[in-house]
């Protein structure tokens, strides 16, 4: 193979195609934009680089990129979520991968600046830390980027900062707010996948547990809804006024983090914001509450705060820890703090993905197909937003009434 790659071991290649086989089974999105350009190859000539969690629907969705024409080259955007198998099956299809599972920080950035070495003109970032690089460390090389797209609310948050201080030096597209990713994806996507990781980690009941959610946007409201879809209680704590009314009245509890604390079992962090949880909420916690992380970062449970109330820690099984408090209580830690459905699952259904993924390969052609963008963070153009909804209906074999054009006209009309 004539093209670089850092990965754990290129024999794990089968079991992670096989994984590819099936996620890609159900993708008929994805599966249809394959079919109708891998013949006219509209990437052809281009390099386009992905910062993702690599696992098998983002592999399918790097195999369209790659099947369009274009060079791939691929790190991961959280090393807990790196499947070995799966980057193994990328690279004997001739993509360039650089990646590791748990590898360390500095490994971290390593495989960043090495995707970077690839020279791309073209971004798909995941929390927004390629973009940051271009912006840093490697500003030189910003000039070559065509443009990119963003898929999570934290790297959109990231790229309107850069934004509002008049430095993006490229456009990127904001996938995250497209309505066939934030209304699924976002939504029941997280609400599924938390779940699922949360449950197959801990072998727990969830039905008759209060579970507080920290956070009530879209994947606030997803977790929420499949707690209490379990048996669960549920508690909000917001900081936003319309949002907390808005749970409220889709039946939670409202209430301050700190008097939310001693009563909750399980507490799941849906912000994106520093230090949600710490010492204060932690040392009014009951003995056995359950800490797990839904954000983008590991920053929204403060674990310098939980390492220094502490009087030890220890591994009682993979993906939990074991912090014993000052005050005697037992604190459980799932999967580091990093994203539970990632680190200690398998991430969103392979169906929903589908449409985030289908937004993101067809947001990469347009950019390609209009390179004079001018910088700054973008909406997915409606048609895109349509047409993907238009596939997945037709995938599922549904069909929808259409407006005439009286009815048209009289939308039209003042």
């Amino acid at each position: 193979m004539s093209f670089s790659y850092r990965i754990k071991d290129l024999a794990l290649a089968p079991e992670g195609e096989r994984k590819i086989e099936w996620v890609s089974a159900h993708m008929p999105v994805l599966n249809r934009l394959k079919e109708i350009y891998e013949d006219t190859k509209p990437l052809k000539g281009h390099t386009v680089a992905m910062c993702l969690h690599l696992e098998a629907k983002t592999a399918f969705l790097a195999r369209v990129i790659h099947s369009w024409g274009a060079k791939v080259a691929m790190c991961a955007s959280n090393p807990l979520s790196t499947q070995d198998d799966v980057v193994a099956a990328l690279v004997k299809g001739g993509i360039g991968v650089f990646a590791v599972h748990g590898s360390s920080e500095e490994d971290y950035i390593n495989y960043l600046n090495m995707v970077l070495d690839e020279e791309p003109d073209l971004l798909i970032d995941d929390g927004g830390d390629l973009v940051a690089l271009l912006h840093g460390e490697r500003v030189e090389q910003a000039d070559r980027i065509i443009g990119g797209c963003e898929e999570t609310t934290t790297g959109i948050r990231r790229l309107c900062a850069l934004e509002k201080e008049g430095l993006l030096k490229f456009p990127m597209i904001a996938v995250n707010n497209a309505q066939c990713k934030y209304l699924f994806d976002n939504r029941y996507g997280t609400g599924q996948s938390v779940w699922d990781a949360i449950n197959s980690i801990t072998n727990l009941v969830v039905a008759g547990k209060i579970v507080v959610v920290i956070g009530y946007g879209w994947c606030g409201k997803g977790v929420a809804l499949r707690a209490k879809g379990l048996g669960a209680r549920v508690i909000v704590c917001e900081v936003d006024p319309i949002r907390a009314n808005e749970a409220l009245m889709d039946g939670c509890e409202v209430m301050k983090l700190i008097d939310a604390a001693p009563r909750g079992d399980i507490f799941i962090t849906v912000t994106g914001n520093i230090g949600v949880i710490g010492d204060e909420h932690f040392n009014k916690m009951k003995n056995g509450a359950i800490l797990a992380n839904a954000g983008h970062f590991d920053v929204e449970i403060s674990k310098p705060d939980l390492a220094r109330i502490s009087t030890s820690k220890k591994t009682v099984k993979d993906g939990i820890e074991e912090y014993t408090l000052m005050n005697g209580n037992k604190i459980y830690l799932l999967g580091e703090g990093r994203l539970v459905n990632l680190a200690c699952g398998m991430g969103h259904p392979a169906e929903i993905m589908d449409m985030s993924f289908a937004l993101q390969a067809m947001c990469v052609k347009f950019l390609a197909e209009n390179g004079k963008i001018k910088p700054g963070v973008h909406p997915v153009p409606y048609e895109i937003d349509r047409e993907v909804a238009e596939i997945r209906l037709q995938a599922l074999g549904v069909e929808i009434d259409t407006l005439d054009k009286k009815q048209k006209d009289y939308l039209e009309s003042w």
